[in-house]
């Protein structure tokens, strides 16, 4: 005779266990989290908004808004189409002092402090030099600038410490000085990105502007992971996971840059020569969570691109930079610290040198 104690013990850990299974197969059939991904073209380069886990009317919205903010700020920053930057240069050609907004006030004044911990390295003052080597126009030509035009840029050395700001009325007693954002703008850009996805209660999400990146959060349970251009090929170098609020920026030799005689001229120019750098290939830099992360990430790499093989780490600390990649010249790769252990390098890359 069957006890009926057992049985119901018996078909109550059945029951357990079908509803287990059941479970397990909802499980495997739910459907991932949505990834919604929004790209368009501003600033010259690519641009894409990836947003993760959030309904796709509100994940849209929040690209969306993203976007329409990069076209606001592309139309006010234009270092050469009619804009709120280019009336502040024609105002320091005449001699007047501009009132500009407290936005593009505020910038300036960030802007000139960045350049002034980069020993000026990075100097969005030297808008008429990079006009004169043809960088400012989408199509590059071939050409050599005038030796004495060159000169006498250089000789006149514009810099952002020769613009002086108050409150929203910004002047310069040096009519050299024409500013150009080009090195600013799109860190500048990924900040307000974050702060409007971050509003929009977007908590995850990747803002990618021709290869300067931030995160915000994750990518459900795997951080956000990006990869470095090899800066003569088409493949990574390498890549790394970024985390909640970090940013990373790059620049190279390959991005906007013209051949001639089989000498590569790129838009990254040395103010103390008037010339273009050519002492590196490449510069990666990642900027843990801070105010202005985004910004900073685009300004620190110029100077680190710029500056000699010797120097850079020693700019790299005055501002705050301690993850740092750099392709010398030589194609060298020279890392520091505390970038190499998070690196995942690409078959066939090496690191030459990791330093403190």
């Amino acid at each position: 005779m069957k006890n009926p104690a057992i049985s119901a013990l018996f078909w109550s850990r059945v029951a357990r266990h079908l509803s287990l299974l059941l479970l397990v197969a909802l499980a495997a059939c739910a459907p991932p989290p949505p990834l919604l991904q929004q790209e368009s073209y501003v600033f010259g380069t690519r641009v894409e908004v990836l947003v993760f886990g959030e309904p796709e009317g509100g994940a849209r919205a929040a690209a969306a808004a993203v976007l329409q903010e990069f076209d606001r700020l592309h139309r006010m920053l234009h270092a050469w189409q009619p804009s709120e930057l280019t009336r502040l240069n024609e105002a320091i050609a005449s001699g007047e002092t501009a009132t500009v907004s407290p936005e593009l006030a505020d910038l300036l004044a960030d802007a000139q402090a960045i350049a002034a911990r980069g020993d000026q390295l990075f100097d969005p003052a030297i808008g008429r030099l990079i006009a004169l080597w043809g960088f400012h126009s989408d199509e590059f030509t071939p050409q050599l600038p005038p030796e004495e035009q060159i000169r006498g840029l250089v000789d006149a050395a514009p810099t952002m410490a020769d613009l002086v700001i108050e409150g929203n009325r910004v002047s310069s007693k040096k009519p050299e000085v024409a500013i150009d954002l080009g090195g600013y703008a799109k860190g500048y850009a990924l900040d307000r990105a974050a702060a409007i996805l971050r509003d929009r209660g977007v908590a995850n999400a990747l803002i990618n502007i021709g290869g300067n990146v931030m995160a915000l959060g994750s990518k459900g349970d795997q951080p956000w992971r990006v990869g470095i251009q090899h800066p003569r090929g088409p493949t990574a170098l390498a890549s790394l996971p970024l985390f909640d609020g970090e940013a990373v920026g790059t620049s190279g030799d390959y991005q906007r840059y013209f051949e001639l005689d089989g000498t590569r001229f790129c838009h990254l120019l040395d103010p103390r020569s008037g010339r273009p750098a050519n002492t590196a290939q490449a510069v990666t830099v990642l900027v843990t969570p801070r105010s202005r992360a985004g910004a900073l990430s685009d300004a620190a790499s110029k100077p680190l691109f710029i500056a000699a093989d010797a120097d850079w780490r020693r700019l790299a600390r005055q501002l705050g930079v301690q993850h740092a990649l750099r392709v010398d010249a030589a194609g060298r790769l020279v890392v520091t610290r505390a970038l190499a252990g998070r690196l995942e390098l690409a078959p066939g890359t090496v690191i030459d040198r990791v330093i403190d």
